[in-house]
């Protein structure tokens, strides 16, 4: 079915959250072409904010420096899972917010809770906006923001494997230095005080460490047919 040809009826918001490394996007992009729906990639629009904080000056170790412009920058995302965009105040940073010194910040930024309210709220409007229904990828979608998604699954893999396919897209990056580094931000979104990572109660938990992309996607894909039936 081409993207876009779902009938209204069949709309279904299926939330995939999870930590880095366990194929989210990769999943996600292909679940939402193959079934016709939306996708929203939230940690984009967190890396998005974390860029214009970074490129505007704004100290990344003050909340209250942080919270005082959360909402300045106009965050745009593109829904289209073949071609999704991301641009700040009409800029396009679908580039710049993958670099490490954005990636090493994103953590802190996301923390501040008036970064998390106004995330959420954008996040929020686009899932109510997506009239064929949406495939939204993050860390606290099935559990803040969208807790009533008619499908919710959560991603998970071992930390070696998720290190191996970051290194990987990262080009050659030292897969011990990724290791480490996905380590230390799991830690930090899981404790932080506001919307952290964490399992819904409700949420399908696929463990993809020793499953192929394919695999992983034929199983999510399978889930939202088996929902869209009312099975």
């Amino acid at each position: 079915m081409e993207n876009g040809a779902a009938p209204t009826a069949q709309a279904v918001i299926v939330a995939i959250d999870g930590p880095a490394g366990t194929g989210k996007s990769s999943t996600s992009k292909a679940v939402a072409t193959q079934l016709g729906l939306s996708y929203l990639d939230t940690g984009a629009q967190y890396r998005a904010i974390t860029w214009w904080m970074v490129t505007n000056g704004i100290d990344i170790d003050d909340p209250t420096a942080i919270a005082a412009v959360t909402g300045k920058p106009e965050i745009v995302s593109g829904t289209d899972p073949a071609e999704p965009t991301i641009t700040v105040d009409g800029v396009d940073v679908a580039g710049p917010i993958r670099t490490q010194e954005v990636s090493s910040k994103v953590s802190a930024v996301s923390a501040v809770p008036e970064v998390r309210a106004r995330i959420t709220e954008l996040q929020r409007a686009v899932a109510a906006g997506a009239e064929r229904g949406i495939v939204v990828e993050g860390r606290d979608i099935g559990t803040t923001v969208l807790p009533d998604a008619d499908l919710k699954v959560f991603l998970t893999a071992s930390p070696e494997a998720r290190a191996a396919r970051r290194s990987g897209e990262l080009k050659g990056a030292d897969i011990n230095a990724t290791r480490e580094a996905l380590v230390k931000r799991d830690a930090a979104d899981s404790s932080r005080k506001t919307s952290p990572l964490a399992k819904a109660d409700d949420a399908v938990e696929v463990d993809t460490t020793e499953l192929t992309l394919a695999q992983v996607i034929e199983c999510v894909v399978t889930l939202v047919e088996e929902k869209r039936a009312g099975k």
